[in-house]
């Protein structure tokens, strides 16, 4: 059995059915492991950002204050809490990616296979137009780039 449900003005490519089903299962796969990436990533900066949190709160002890060697420490360790930004960076690059492929694994199964009466088709929402909902590339102290 073949999969061709697109109009005959339409220019279409005859795919083996169970090579569909397993193109599909393999892109849901994908958003499956994204979306753990993204929980790991999420889970790992909130442990990363209460041990700065903690190290700096160790470093304003009153007798530590005045040294400029751990005011060094501590102009660093602003600066590492800032680059922890990049988690959300990557959080929104997962979800828009596991978005695209999501769309394209039910589109898939939609145009081959069609939806039988009474069938729920899974809700998907529209495919992201633009490639890269994250434009930035870099972060610095105080600078805040909207997007």
């Amino acid at each position: 059995m073949h999969a061709s449900l697109t109009p005959p003005s339409v220019p279409s490519v005859q795919m083996p059915l169970m090579l569909v089903a397993e193109v599909q299962d393999s892109l849901l796969v994908v958003v499956h492991d994204l979306n753990r990436l993204d929980g790991l990533l999420a889970h790992t900066m909130e442990n990363l950002m209460e041990r700065f949190t903690a190290a700096s709160a160790n470093l304003a002890t009153p007798d530590l204050i005045l040294s400029k060697e751990l005011d060094a420490v501590r102009t660093t360790l602003r600066a590492a809490v800032t680059e922890l930004q990049f988690q959300d960076i990557a959080s929104q690059l997962i979800s828009h990616t596991s978005k695209i492929l999501q769309g394209c694994a039910y589109r898939l199964a939609s145009e081959s296979m069609g939806s039988e009466d009474g069938e729920a088709v899974p809700f998907v929402e529209e495919v992201p137009e633009r490639p890269n909902p994250v434009t930035q590339d870099e972060m610095d102290a105080g600078s805040i780039e909207l997007f």
